[in-house]
This record gives C-alpha cells, sequence and structure tokens, in this order.
C-alpha cells in the first residue's frame, strides 16, 4: 500500500474519489486539513509572574524615560 497526496483541480475529480472510497478501492486519510490558529497571548499566557511582568514593564518605562532625556 501507498499513501499519496493528491491536489484536485476539478469537483467532478473530488467526486470521482469519494466513488472508489466508497468501491473500497481506495481511502481517503485526510480529506480536508484545518490549521487551528492560536494567539500569541494565549500561547503565552502565565509564562511568567505578574510580579516579574511589573518588574519589567518599570524597567522599560525607566529605559524609555533615557532615550527622551536630552544629552547635550
Amino acid at each position: 500500500m501507498e499513501t499519496l497526496t493528491i491536489k484536485v483541480k476539478n469537483k467532478k475529480v473530488l467526486k470521482l474519489i469519494q466513488t472508489l472510497e466508497e468501491l473500497e478501492l481506495i481511502q481517503i486519510v485526510n480529506l480536508k486539513v484545518k490549521k487551528s490558529v492560536t494567539k500569541l497571548s494565549t500561547l503565552l499566557s502565565g509564562s511568567i509572574s505578574p510580579e516579574k511582568g511589573d518588574a519589567i514593564h518599570e524597567e522599560l518605562i525607566q529605559i524609555r524615560n533615557e532615550w527622551e532625556r536630552n544629552i547635550y
């Protein structure tokens, strides 16, 4: 047995493939592949503690203020 990937260009061909499966000549392994979309914020949620997040936020504020400071 061999597994093939086929790109269907016509709906009639898809119907023919389904008929072949009904005759038990072929087996459709995966008709459509759906990719799940996970938001980055959901993926990273809880990766650092709130205290560490607050410390990073304060440091960013300090860094931004240093950039806005006049040095001349």
